[in-house]
């Protein structure tokens, strides 16, 4: 399945998020912001599952913001796994 979820107070615009029904992310991709950083993360996320990169990515901040890219990352998650389209195995 795939998701669009639009940021707010990042460089990034929007992230686009390709996850599988067993909740696996397929593919992460940001609009704008860091390239560096955000390769980074698609990288790090491709094949884990999706409530773990959210507990480990929510609250980070970028410099002197309330969020950054990360932490919009899990707020993107965060909605889709409450949307319960996905089945989470343990």
């Amino acid at each position: 399945m795939t998701y669009t979820y639009r940021t707010t107070g990042t460089c990034a615009r929007e992230i686009f998020l390709d996850i599988s029904e067993d909740g696996i992310i397929r593919d992460v991709r940001f609009t704008n912001g860091c390239d560096g950083n955000t390769q980074g993360l698609r990288a790090l996320v491709r094949g884990r599952k999706a409530r773990e990169v959210q507990q480990l990515l929510q609250g980070i901040r970028c410099e002197n913001k309330p969020t950054s890219c990360p932490d919009q990352l899990a707020r993107a998650l965060g909605e889709v796994l409450e949307k319960g389209e996905i089945t989470e195995d343990a």
